[in-house]
């Protein structure tokens, strides 16, 4: 295990490319973060890259002590701009096992193509991705109840198009988990038992934080929340929530004028009373929105990387945390 693989010349020289972009994103001297390094002890353990966090947590989970686990995404970097350093871009050629998400971060997609590992896992082909406009709100007893709006106001082509947050539902991100499980399997049957078991366990914790959404959002004041970017459209989906988002699906999106009174009036006719924002982004547009309705702030946390800013060590006590905020924002009973 642990073999190490040459990057074809015209692929390497690809991605280096793509690297020089923005080394201010991370690095040539920083090593993906997390494990120890792709193929780099020799201690036979399986050496795996994960672009960001959501996909680094299920390598770690699943591959337990069988796996070595780096992240190609830093704590405190904001994954959908993200941009490879050289040496991140070649250590990808090194790896045995790679877990992304397609759609997510373009210029990670790109590498891990040039890449050609043989063990490469994108997160998407696990479950069923669908279309968020800029607010979603589905009713919790037909899948299809919901609206999806793609308005010229407030969201471009490209924001109504796939939602990539699929790790925001619990019950998606166990199929994905179950997923990850298998094609571990396949890349180390020596250790298949091992993930077996792990996988149970993950997705039996996935399970139980899909009961606590159920029931803790069961009964609300309302369902409407408001947040700085679509995110949570999956989750909004799952719990008979709607989600009405400042933003787009890019955190990095401007609001309109007509999209920042028509939130005003949303406010008003839902009883909103709280703006949510996120850990990686700034909050300043939230803040000022929320100052124009007098409403109040606090965080829903995409859980796209953790960090000392993180309400939770890991993606299960985040996502507690997000709970318990939209159970007050919404006015659980």
């Amino acid at each position: 295990m642990n073999v190490r693989r040459l990057i074809p010349t015209a692929a390497l020289a690809g991605s280096v490319t793509l690297g020089l972009v923005a080394l201010s994103a991370c690095s040539p001297s920083d090593a993906a973060d997390g494990g120890g390094g792709a193929g780099g002890k020799g201690d036979g353990k399986l050496a795996v890259i994960a672009s960001f966090y959501p996909m680094q947590y299920l390598a770690e989970e699943i591959g337990g002590t069988h796996v070595d686990v780096s992240t190609l995404t830093r704590p405190g970097v904001e994954p959908h701009d993200l941009e490879l350093g050289t040496r991140q871009a070649a250590q990808l050629g090194e790896a045995d096992y790679i877990l992304y998400l397609k759609g997510l971060q373009p210029a990670v997609d790109e590498a891990i193509t040039a890449a050609g590992v043989k063990n490469t896992v994108d997160a998407a082909t696990l479950t069923t991705l669908e279309k968020h406009g800029s607010e979603v709100g589905h009713s919790h007893g037909d899948e299809h109840a919901g609206e999806e709006h793609a308005d010229e106001e407030h969201a471009d082509e490209g924001e109504a198009g796939t939602d990539p947050h699929i790790w925001l539902d619990p019950v998606k991100y166990a199929e994905v988990a179950k997923g990850v499980g298998a094609s571990l399997e396949k890349a180390d049957p020596d250790n298949a038992a091992a993930y077996r078991k792990n996988t149970t366990a993950l997705v039996e914790r996935l399970t139980t934080l899909d009961t606590a959404f159920d029931k803790g959002l069961a009964d609300t004041s309302t369902k409407t929340f408001i947040t700085t970017h679509s995110a949570f459209g999956y989750l909004a989906e799952r719990y008979g929530l709607k989600q009405e988002s400042i933003s787009g699906l890019s955190p990095e999106s401007e609001p309109s004028p007509a999209r920042i009174k028509e939130l005003r009036s949303i406010a008003t006719r839902d009883k909103v009373g709280t703006v949510f924002f996120e850990t990686l982004v700034s909050d300043k547009t939230a803040k000022t929105v929320a100052a124009d309705s007098g409403l109040r702030t606090d965080v829903l946390d995409p859980i796209e990387g953790i960090t000392k800013k993180s309400k939770g060590a890991d993606y299960v006590e985040v996502m507690e945390s997000n709970l318990a905020a939209l159970e007050k924002a919404l006015g659980a009973k």
